[in-house]
């Protein structure tokens, strides 16, 4: 038996989202989508055709509390994924940035606090942006939590990281979700102000409520025009339109790849657990892989002849190494990734061959580029 009968998904109708609802519909649950089908991730300002015809549409925006309040008439509970995504574009759009992303959180729980409702469980989306830099072993000082690298070091085409105290080279190791969040993008502070708003509500009015800091959450139904979409995508929109992909650095730094079906798995695990509840979890793969070696993967697979464009060049505000330790949700959830990466891409690669990959990466590159942040 179901302990929760209609959900709320908020952003239900972009990549993460659509993939949930077919999980929650499959399951038998009710579902609700609150989207604004913003034109960035939704271009044609319509729903995708692959939009679950089982679930209740509802066009709206959280930062307008009429919206809220008609989305979360009836709903048990609320899967709050809706949010302004993209590290480097929240640095020149802020207003934007913190008025989806804080306000809109904010919204929901003031209605929560001040009027009737049914709901019985709220999840958020927070994210491992919130970390900045990864977890790092030195060999004299053990664990750390070095800051950012320097421009001045990185101008010197040195990307390595060191330890803060004893200035030796550092290994990179998975980071838990005690590691304290060292934000340095007003996306990632909107995404720790939200985890941190939705816990702290939760736990003041008893009401049962879940953080999952996804990493770099990739698959099927990724959009192959936002410019400011995860690098799996943006290289695989690149080498469909015959360009080389374009890496920072050396090219070894490293991200955890999670499939959206394991996401999507996750989000119910959560749901449907209590020993879920008040907690923050790591939604990640817990397996770094270098950039390079994403492209790689991606020009393999395409049976393609390009070469990487490897240019040394540095990111503002980029981190080094950066991925989950997952023991946490293991062991009080039973969560694990199951998709390998490879053939995670291959899916992703397999669902492009018939969408349009509009290119809008060079358009993007430059902004950031002119405003320093690339």
């Amino acid at each position: 038996m179901l302990k929760y009968n209609k959900i709320l998904v908020t952003g239900g109708a972009g990549f993460i989202g659509s993939h949930l609802l077919d999980g929650l519909i499959g399951k038998g649950y009710k579902v609700r989508v609150l989207d604004n089908l913003y034109r960035q991730i939704h271009p044609t300002g319509k729903l995708p055709e692959y939009f679950n015809k089982k679930a209740e549409f509802m066009k709206g925006d959280v930062t307008r509390r009429t919206d809220w309040k008609k989305a979360l008439a009836g709903v048990d509970a609320v899967i709050h994924l809706a949010a302004a995504v993209g590290v480097g574009q929240s640095m020149y759009e802020i207003e934007h940035y913190v008025k989806v992303n804080s306000l809109g959180t904010a919204l929901l729980l003031d209605i929560l606090a001040n009027e009737r409702h049914t709901v019985k469980k709220i999840i958020v989306a927070a994210s491992m942006s919130s970390y900045g830099e990864g977890t790092y072993r030195c060999s004299k000082c053990g664990l750390i939590r070095p800051p950012l690298r320097s421009e001045e070091q990185l101008a010197k085409k040195d990307f390595n990281v060191y330890c803060p105290n004893c200035k030796q080279m550092v290994s990179s190791v998975p980071t838990n979700e005690d590691a304290k969040q060292n934000s340095n993008s007003i996306y990632a502070i909107g995404k720790k102000e939200q985890e941190e708003m939705v816990l702290t509500f939760g736990k003041a009015y008893g009401l049962p409520s879940v953080a999952l800091r996804y990493f770099n959450v990739y698959g099927p139904r990724q959009s192959l025009s936002n410019p400011y979409n995860g690098v799996a995508a943006i290289f695989m929109s690149r080498v469909k339109n015959g360009k080389a992909p374009i890496i920072n650095e050396d090219g070894m730094q490293t991200r955890d790849f999670v499939h959206v079906s394991d996401v999507t798995a996750a989000n119910i695990a959560v749901l449907e657990k209590d020993e879920a509840n008040y907690q923050v979890f790591n939604v990640g793969s817990g397996k770094p892989v270098s950039i390079k070696e994403v492209a790689e993967i991606i020009i393999k697979l395409y049976k393609s002849d390009l070469e990487q464009d490897v240019t040394y060049k540095v990111r503002k505000l980029d981190v080094r190494h950066c991925y989950a330790d997952t023991a946490k949700i293991q062991e009080l959830l039973g969560w694990s990734a199951n998709v390998d990466f490879t053939e995670g891409i291959s899916q992703l690669i397999d669902w492009g061959r018939n969408e349009k990959a509009v290119d809008k990466m060079d358009f993007a590159l430059r902004e950031l580029e002119k405003r320093g942040l690339r």
